[in-house]
């Protein structure tokens, strides 16, 4: 958009304040009040209407956001937005007496109570026949009202449409206003997190907090965020997962434990990435891998049920359908059924060529765990669409899983994929502390090696574990990405309320 048109917007978006700021001034002048306490009210739009019955003249008082606006002398039409939808009001000066000239003052955004009986117009819209009215909130700016116009051929236009993206996550409370289906969105992520919480304390999982401020981060690869504690003069980072302390609980002695939280990675942003995420991580004791697998299964459908009535699901152009069982592949053998190398037995020279000859940029100083996992996204993620469960993940890859039972080079983890994104990561977890320090001096030396995401030594987690471990599954499951699939939104700002922006200029 042209700075000129940006200049019109703006000055027509003053003038408009300008006069809602002189509309409140005649009111205040008039002694109405402007910013109401309360409103007591009892009823909401859909219900109103999926309960109205022919001939009953049922009282209601109603409150929400003016949406529309037809004055027409002593009697006027107005629509209202409350929190399940819009309904019509129709409004009379010798029914609702002075409150009439407030209503004249009112604009679109300004949020009223009122109330009165439900009836049928002669059009057949149901709608509330106010008794009285009151301004609850003067909206001082004014909101984007989508115009729909039809050109001579039919074609509809929309003007004035809320759909810039940008201006939309700086802006959700707008959006959220003026969008509904943004706030389904919300209302459906709501109720995933209710389910899993439900799913889990039905199976005897234990709901816990860990601490955010860390002073070691862990059970992760990604760049912390760091921050200082002034009275204590110490380096504390908000942690980048819940893993390490779920995982001393299990040594403390619950058998089953959980937590839905915030983490935080000092990572880029881009459709699957933000820096401020939401994770679930569990953890059972006396469980391997292969166990969690089908309880994973299990908790993905049940949520698919409870909330959406149905594990079918269209999701960017695919059906998508997340009853189990699920496909089950090994990372090893769909690396070479792609590349033709056996990355356990290839050289790094090996992969980086095969990388390089794909297009792949590489700094030269990636660690063969890091080859590994460029050559799974760049040659075989994007073809796992339905539910998969990826497993045979090499050691280098995972410092906090155990080694497999059966199989060289590679540990029982395993992690789920759809539309080639992945919403899992599991392991039957690493109990033996005399390994688990082995694994933690191997990353060390990673880091020495300019690899700023290995992991960091732990001394009290190896402490913990020296105690004493039971065979423990654990997984995390991204929960930003879960809504991304489940209610098909293409980017994780949308199920995000409020993501992170650049400054706003």
């Amino acid at each position: 958009m042209s700075s000129s048109n940006n200049n019109i917007i703006h000055e027509d978006e003053n003038t408009l304040i300008k006069r809602r700021r002189e509309e409140l001034e005649e009111l205040t002048a008039k002694n109405f009040e402007t910013y109401a306490y309360s409103y007591d009210v009892d009823s909401y739009s859909v219900s109103i209407k999926n309960s109205f019955t022919e001939g009953e003249e049922k009282n209601v008082k109603v409150a929400g956001r003016l949406m529309a606006l037809r004055r027409m002398g002593k009697a006027s039409f107005a629509t209202i937005q409350d929190k399940e939808g819009r309904i019509q009001i129709y409004l009379r000066k010798d029914e609702i007496g002075e409150a009439y000239d407030a209503f004249k003052l009112l604009d679109i955004g300004d949020i009223i109570g009122v109330e009165g009986f439900v009836f049928k117009t002669r059009t057949g819209e149901i709608s509330v026949h106010a008794r009285s009215m009151k301004l609850l909130s003067k909206s001082l700016r004014p909101i984007p009202i989508a115009k729909e116009v039809v050109d001579e051929d039919g074609n509809k236009k929309i003007y004035d449409q809320f759909a810039d993206k940008e201006l939309r996550y700086r802006q959700r409370y707008v959006d959220l206003i003026v969008n509904p289906e943004v706030k389904d969105v919300f209302i459906k992520r709501s109720k995933i997190i209710t389910q899993l919480r439900k799913f889990l304390d039905q199976n005897g999982l234990l709901e816990v907090q860990t601490p955010i401020l860390q002073p070691l981060y862990g059970g992760a690869a990604a760049r912390p965020f760091e921050t200082h504690h002034n009275s204590l003069d110490m380096k504390l980072y908000l942690r980048i997962a819940d893993e390490l302390y779920l995982k001393r609980l299990i040594v403390g002695g619950f058998d089953g434990v959980y937590e839905l939280s915030k983490d935080f990675r000092n990572e880029g942003i881009d459709k699957t990435h933000n820096p401020e995420f939401t994770m679930l991580e569990f953890y059972v004791a006396y469980k391997d891998y292969k166990w969690m697998m089908t309880f994973f299964e299990e908790m993905i459908n049940n949520v698919c049920k409870e909330v959406f009535g149905s594990t079918t699901f269209e999701i960017e152009g695919h059906t998508i359908d997340f009853k189990g069982p699920w496909k089950r592949v090994s990372l090893i053998d769909e690396i070479k059924k792609a590349t033709g190398l056996d990355v356990l037995e290839a050289s790094t020279d090996e992969m980086k060529t095969a990388l390089k000859n794909h297009g792949t940029k590489l700094t030269g100083g990636e660690s063969k765990g890091k080859l590994i996992d460029l050559l799974f996204e760049e040659f075989v993620e994007h073809t796992l669409i339905q539910p998969t469960f990826v497993t045979d993940y090499p050691i280098e890859l995972s410092p906090l899983a155990k080694k497999h039972r059966s199989k060289k080079g590679v540990v029982e983890r395993f992690e789920a994929f759809v539309i080639g994104r992945e919403i899992c990561n599991a392991f039957s977890e690493l109990n033996d502390p005399i390994d688990q320090r082995e694994r933690f001096e191997e990353q060390s030396r990673f880091i020495e090696e300019g690899d700023d995401e290995a992991h960091q030594i732990d001394e009290d987690y190896i402490r913990a574990l020296e105690y004493g471990m039971p065979p423990t599954a654990g997984l995390g499951v991204g929960i930003d990405r879960l809504v991304m699939l489940l209610t098909n939104q293409s980017s994780i700002r949308d199920v995000i309320l409020f993501p992170h922006m650049r400054p706003e200029k």
